[in-house]
């Protein structure tokens, strides 16, 4: 489990491409302090297994379902990454419940400022607007925002400089994809709310009772 507040920009130092998968070597200092091999860090959003550990980065493996899923198939060498250690149980909560499972992905449409203000307009498919609601949290890229707008074919976020300053949204340009994960609460409600299908009585009308029975 996450907060989606980024601790630390990593850099993609190479990226070993195979058919369906990748494995990306990751440069970084602080995301590296008490973890081990097998731990979990948040790439862009994307919970990742640390599979080997170096002075100055750590390599994970991507699957085929998350390059599908997400962004992590455009990564290249020299790529700024927003990176999350998993959130410990003794840590503060100063984002939102963020399992770093993402849902899909956005497409940024438009970048403009307020004042201090920096706007990030973003499209999604239906699907995923559905669980995004107005005041509500959202994570870009693995980072926890609230919404500010939203339409029927989009929703906006509004970020301060320290945000920009501090994640990879300040590489973002108009046309970029990002990994969206939606509030994990609204999935689970709208799940229980769906009615149980009635159990079926099962039916002990079989041909063996119909031939013994003169049919």
């Amino acid at each position: 489990m996450f907060t989606g507040i980024i601790e630390e920009i990593g850099q993609i130092e190479s990226v070993e491409k195979g058919s369906r998968s990748a494995v990306l070597h990751i440069k970084c200092n602080k995301v590296l302090e008490g973890t081990k091999i097998g731990d979990s860090i948040a790439v862009n959003g994307v919970c990742l297994t640390v599979t080997t550990m170096q002075g100055n980065g750590y390599t994970a493996d991507v699957m085929a379902e998350t390059i599908d899923r997400s962004s992590l198939g455009t990564l290249k060498s020299g790529s700024r990454v927003n990176l999350e250690r998993a959130m410990p149980a003794d840590g503060r909560f100063g984002g939102h419940m963020v399992a770093g499972h993402i849902d899909g992905t956005g497409t940024i449409q438009e970048i403009s400022r307020d004042e201090t203000a920096v706007w990030y307009r973003i499209s999604a498919e239906p699907a995923l607007l559905r669980y995004i609601v107005e005041k509500g949290s959202i994570t870009i890229d693995g980072i926890s925002l609230t919404v500010a707008r939203v339409s029927e074919r989009d929703f906006s976020v509004s970020i301060i400089p320290h945000t920009q300053a501090n994640t990879s949204l300040a590489d973002r340009q108009r046309g970029d994809i990002v990994n969206l994960e939606t509030d994990i609460i609204g999935k689970y409600v709208e799940k229980l709310l769906q009615p149980r299908e009635a159990a079926k009585p099962e039916s002990k009308l079989t041909m063996e009772f119909l031939a013994e029975n003169g049919f």
